[in-house]
């Protein structure tokens, strides 16, 4: 599947994968120059992994092997994100984008 730009489309499952690693890299080792400090950056980051991995575990060109590898770490990254107390943006199975055509995927 080509990662052409098109709002119809789901995100291209290759660069959402590399995305989501670069985002737990950087969520590992957050940098120390930014304006926002660690502890901030790591909140945002992990809100946009959860993120990820929810649509990549939804993912209608992911296989079935793949869904289920993301959904294992989506949960924990959903455990973690609500002991750090930022639930904000937590996405569930039971959550209702989940049960829309081709996995809820809308961003």
């Amino acid at each position: 599947m080509s990662c052409a730009d098109n709002d119809l489309n789901p995100p291209c499952l290759e660069a959402l994968v590399a995305g989501t690693f670069a985002l737990m890299t950087c969520w590992a080792a957050p940098a120390g120059d930014a304006k926002l400090p660690s502890s901030r950056q790591r909140t945002l980051m992990a809100r946009k992994i959860v993120s990820n991995l929810f649509f990549l575990k939804n993912h209608p060109h992911a296989s079935p092997g793949l869904r289920q590898v993301m959904a294992r770490p989506h949960e924990r990254w959903v455990l973690l994100t609500e002991s750090a107390g930022d639930g904000s943006v937590v996405t569930r199975a039971s959550d209702p984008l989940a049960a829309l055509p081709g996995g809820g995927l809308l961003h």
